[in-house]
């Protein structure tokens, strides 16, 4: 009878144990967003000689759903002054901003994947883009070296270079002797480890991101910088133990 007693305790508290990590995993799985819209009113001198500036718009995220510690650090983070380092009062002292925003490429399996954007115009048009990667159970940005086994880091920056190379070289010889010299103007572009830490997240795969930070004038000819493989081909490089393991043991 004793030993029977025992038996259905340990089952009970096995139980117990299992509904509450799925909780757990769900309640991490994914934070709540909304989106919080600040319409910039620009008045005085600026506007009367720049009319079409007389407005900006700004949409920024509010997350919810997730523990206290977890939201306080998503939130410094991508603080508006934090994004691309212009605060509230920058953007309507100056003129140069048309439109701040987010978009969402994942918010499931514990991890959020969130670009940034900006756009405006001085002397032409511009913007900027910027992703994060957070892991939803500590709030912090996702490192490569959190992800992937610390061995095999810099084969793994190899095969994303000979993507890059492979690129430049078809631009080059799609336009000739405009992209040969717009190459040579620059310094040499590699993929190099410390760039593995740019990344985009999906349910099929990783997308290494390079901003070659070519010039306004020659941007046409800057490479894509978006190099996808799926979690298959990046099997023997991800740690089973990290975010990234639960998209190979899928498969």
């Amino acid at each position: 009878m004793q030993n029977l007693l025992w038996l259905l305790l340990t089952l009970a508290s096995a139980n117990v144990y299992s509904q509450t990590a799925s909780q757990n995993l769900s309640k991490n799985d994914r934070v709540i967003i909304r989106s919080q819209r600040t319409v910039i009113n620009r008045t005085g001198r600026m506007v009367r000689q720049n009319p079409e500036k007389r407005q900006a718009t700004i949409v920024q995220p509010l997350f919810s759903g997730l523990t206290p510690a977890v939201l306080t650090k998503l939130r410094t983070t991508v603080a508006l002054k934090n994004v691309f380092g212009s605060s509230l009062q920058d953007y309507k002292g100056d003129t140069w901003l048309d439109e701040f925003s987010y978009k969402v490429h994942h918010n499931r399996n514990q991890l959020l994947d969130i670009a940034f954007s900006q756009s405006g115009s001085g002397a032409y048009p511009d913007g900027e883009t910027k992703h994060f990667v957070f892991d939803l159970n500590t709030g912090l940005v996702v490192k490569a070296s959190e992800l992937f086994k610390q061995d095999t880091l810099p084969t793994l920056a190899e095969k994303i270079n000979a993507k890059l190379q492979a690129e430049i070289e078809r631009t080059i010889s799609e336009t000739g002797d405009e992209g040969k010299s717009a190459y040579e103007s620059q310094d040499s572009l590699v993929f190099k480890t410390e760039n593995l830490d740019s990344f985009s997240v999906s349910s099929k795969g990783i997308t290494f991101l390079y901003d070659a930070g070519f010039p306004h004038v020659i941007q046409a000819l800057e490479p894509d910088g978006e190099y996808f493989f799926t979690y298959e081909e990046l099997k023997p490089y991800i740690k089973l133990g990290g975010l990234l393991g639960q998209f190979v043991r899928q498969r």
